[in-house]
């Protein structure tokens, strides 16, 4: 047991992996929570997309749960950082990007990020910041004396993000090398514009926050902290929110809402509880009895599961939507109003019909769906991958498996 309630929350979670100074990090949690003064805590995201998908919701959830107890986030988007690319879990340079192409992804994770927490007027409103404001007007040498002096390479090259691709022999530019020192200056400059002494990341950042919370006593004299979560992974291992390759969205002009509630309604069984821990706010009683279901029970607690979690990242109506959508698919075996919908102007391949529908990632997928008999139309099993389908009577319902559906209209 912890003395912050903020820290047992975490723990008992699943979001804590490893923390700075864990004894440190929980007095100075539970010294915020005893005076009513918000702690302050920052969450970094380059915009390499103009959305965010499900594997970022975790430090997004601590932040909303940071929040909750009357503290302060902090979103942080790498307009200068994405510049130069995080090398962490990446085997070569991340492509460049144009500042249009940067500027439209940085509205795209302002949307992402208010799905989840609250901007309003208040103390602990959530604030969103640019790291390109401070190192836009950076003389390359003062950084270099200012900044440089406080790293030592031989410690830069321990890191996880470094040692991985020297280890496999693969070139890492001294650009991203610099990234570590970029992030690091990034946290020091949170802490003296707005007292933030948290940065709160996937496990996968630990290095990149060690930078700064090793910059803060050294230049500052100041005890930053930084605190991860694991990478979630389902029961085979894989990370969480990739779908035969396509990532599970937030924003839902990149995946309607129904894919988002059938992502979390087709989790393993093995991944009910986690699920439900990490992406709901479900107290842990309701969540421990649930996870206690067996056999068929579980279906249910997957309802409740996908149902919480679209109601958060999609609102509640259209949570509804989506469970109605899946209840007159599924149970009533017709098809509900929200499912993928492509419209063509005469007919169109079963092969292509399930590409286009993201109901299989490839047309090679595709066309061994159909050789398993696994694809149908109209509830009836197709065997020829060149069967274009009849839309005389104006739509038509496809499947792939026993849970993937489609429309296609005739338009």
């Amino acid at each position: 047991m912890f003395k912050s309630s903020l820290l047992n929350i975490l723990q008992e979670r699943g979001f804590y992996n490893q923390c700075t100074n864990e004894e440190g990090f929980d007095n100075y949690l539970y010294d915020c929570e005893k005076t009513g003064t918000p702690a302050v805590a920052y969450c970094g995201s380059d915009p390499t997309g103009d959305s965010l998908h499900i594997g970022h919701i975790v430090p997004l959830m601590m932040l909303r749960w940071f929040q909750r107890a009357g503290n302060k986030p902090i979103l942080l988007v790498g307009g200068a950082t994405s510049r130069i690319g995080d090398p962490s879990g990446k085997d070569k340079l991340r492509p460049f990007m144009t500042e249009e192409t940067i500027a439209h992804n940085i509205q795209g994770l302002r949307k992402s990020f208010s799905k989840f927490l609250r901007f309003d007027d208040s103390a602990n409103s959530a604030l969103i910041v640019d790291n390109y404001d401070w190192f836009k007007n950076i003389n390359y040498l003062d950084f270099l004396r200012d900044i440089g002096t406080y790293y030592s390479v031989n410690r830069m090259l321990t890191m996880e993000s470094v040692k991985t691709r020297l280890d496999r022999e693969q070139q890492m530019s001294f650009l991203e090398f610099n990234y570590q020192l970029l992030q690091g200056y990034d946290f020091c400059e949170l802490y003296q514009k707005y007292g933030c002494r948290i940065q709160m990341a996937g496990s996968d950042q630990w290095g990149n926050i060690t930078s700064g919370t090793e910059l803060g006593r050294r230049r500052h004299d100041v005890e930053l902290f930084g605190f991860t979560s694991p990478i979630i992974t389902d029961s085979s291992g894989k990370k969480m929110g990739k779908s035969e390759g396509n990532a599970v969205w937030i924003n839902e002009e990149k995946l309607p809402a129904y894919d988002y509630y059938q992502y979390f309604r087709n989790v393993g069984d093995a991944d009910v509880g986690k699920c439900l821990r990490v992406f709901t706010e479900l107290d842990m009683d309701e969540i421990r009895r649930l996870e206690a279901l067996k056999d068929k029970e579980i279906n249910e607690a997957k309802k409740i599961l996908a149902f919480e979690a679209t109601k958060i990242c999609r609102g509640e109506e259209a949570a509804k939507q989506a469970q109605e959508t899946a209840r007159q698919t599924f149970e009533q075996g017709s098809a509900g109003a929200d499912l993928p919908t492509i419209q063509v102007a005469d007919s169109v391949s079963i092969v292509e019909a399930i590409f286009q529908l993201n109901l299989v990632g490839s047309k090679g997928d595709g066309k061994r769906m159909v050789a398993q008999n696994a694809v149908k139309v109209n509830d009836v099993v197709v065997s020829d991958p060149n069967t274009m389908l009849d839309l005389s009577a104006g739509q038509v319902k496809v499947s792939v498996g026993k849970k993937k559906f489609g429309l296609v209209v005739k338009g």
